[in-house]
């Protein structure tokens, strides 16, 4: 859920001089949509992600998060995760929505079909309780 004009507040994470928090943007993507029924060409599938990311990045680009993420293009870090159907997607959805996690759950038009989730970047830490059940996506 994304507010216009909402203040942020950062939280100082690190001690003055250490490292800033290592900030990573996951990425969870259906892996039926590459099997059959669908049989989606890796490609159309690599895109859901790809769209997702973008998507999210666009969304939440005045959060300092995003902000620190985007000054370091070399740097960036995205870990792809995989769910079975679109119900475990959505499930997925609700539940980051209910925790207040930044993300945007991509929908492939004209069939609006619920293909990927991307959270904003975050350092690990603060998402990973609701990511850790998902494997890497293969």
């Amino acid at each position: 859920q994304h507010k216009v004009g909402a203040a942020i507040p950062v939280r100082k994470m690190t001690a003055p001089g250490a490292e800033p928090p290592v900030l990573v943007q996951y990425l969870v993507l259906r892996k039926d949509l590459s099997q059959a029924p669908f049989s989606w060409p890796a490609g159309a599938v690599v895109a859901q992600a790809c769209h997702a990311a973008t998507a999210a990045l666009h969304l939440h680009r005045n959060h300092p998060h995003t902000a620190a993420y985007l000054e370091e293009l070399g740097r960036m870090r995205k870990v792809v995760l995989e769910v079975p159907d679109e119900t475990t997607l959505k499930e997925l959805a609700e539940t980051l929505q209910q925790k207040n996690i930044d993300h945007m759950l991509w929908l492939e038009q004209p069939e609006n079909i619920a293909t990927c989730i991307a959270l904003r970047p975050y350092p690990k830490e603060e998402v990973s309780q609701y990511l850790k059940k998902f494997r890497l996506f293969k």
